[in-house]
């Protein structure tokens, strides 16, 4: 399959910026992100998921995407740009007001969702419509957060019987917490941030071991791996590190 050039060389066509919240919005906000691009021809953009729920703001658009449980292709055309929430995973219940899993793979009118959407996006005033849609504290949310931060700052979390035991619940009660509060099941969540793993090392350069690396991420074997790495990323995981090369190490939660 003939590769567009453009995949390899986005960083001509694109920039990217990334933003922290403000102290008082950080247990809710992972960050803030600035996409822009110039492209002469449509482009097909590959984005890989992550369990964070996204307010984004484009043009005179404001829309609110769900976790997404798979990889999608977003068209870039012509010259635009993005102002872009991340929220936490695990703390965008109290905003919405219903399970997370309700906008699992939607996309929906931000309006739907938020009061004092400003007419234009900058740093300053998504920070001051944040604040003034702020909810109460969700100790139920706060545990969300928790577990998912436990579940990116312990590589050895493989399997959720595991992660289950380590939170203090059974299995059946960390799925029903997720469903709730995160939009996708624990067992997606330390999939996805084990093969992020895979990118950071890729990042790093060098060879890589994928039989070992299966092995170091609770795989039964090295086609197991790639099978779940594919569907994750669209691609095997020699031809994603082909796109994006050094410029993995972006990687965010």
């Amino acid at each position: 399959m003939t590769r567009d050039e453009r995949e390899v060389a986005w960083r001509r066509h694109q920039r990217h910026e990334f933003l922290r919240p403000s102290p008082d919005l950080a247990a809710h906000v992972a960050r803030y992100w600035v996409v822009e691009w110039r492209y002469d021809r449509p482009y097909r953009q590959l984005i890989v998921p992550y369990p964070n729920v996204h307010l984004a703001f484009q043009g005179d658009d404001a829309l609110v995407t769900g976790v997404s449980s798979g990889h999608v292709f977003k068209e870039l055309d012509g010259v635009g740009r993005v102002f872009g929430v991340a929220f936490r995973p695990g703390a965008f219940r109290p905003f919405l007001g219903a399970p997370v899993q309700s906008l699992t793979d939607r996309t929906v009118p931000a309006a739907a969702v938020f009061d004092h959407l400003p007419a234009h996006a900058d740093l300053v005033s998504v920070e001051a419509m944040l604040r003034r849609n702020l909810p109460e504290p969700d100790p139920r949310a706060r545990q969300a957060v928790e577990v998912v931060d436990r579940i990116v700052e312990d590589p050895s979390i493989t399997r959720v019987d595991v992660l289950a035991r380590e939170v203090g619940g059974s299995v059946r009660r960390l799925q029903r917490l997720f469903a709730e509060h995160v939009g996708v099941g624990p067992k997606w969540v330390i999939r996805r941030y084990r093969l992020h793993e895979v990118t950071e090392r890729m990042a790093a350069g060098g060879a890589i071991d994928w039989a070992a690396l299966a092995a170091d991420l609770g795989y039964a074997d090295q086609p197991h791996f790639v099978r779940d790495f594919t569907a994750m990323f669209g691609e095997t995981p020699t031809r994603y590190a082909e796109r994006y090369g050094d410029a993995l190490a972006t990687g965010r939660r």
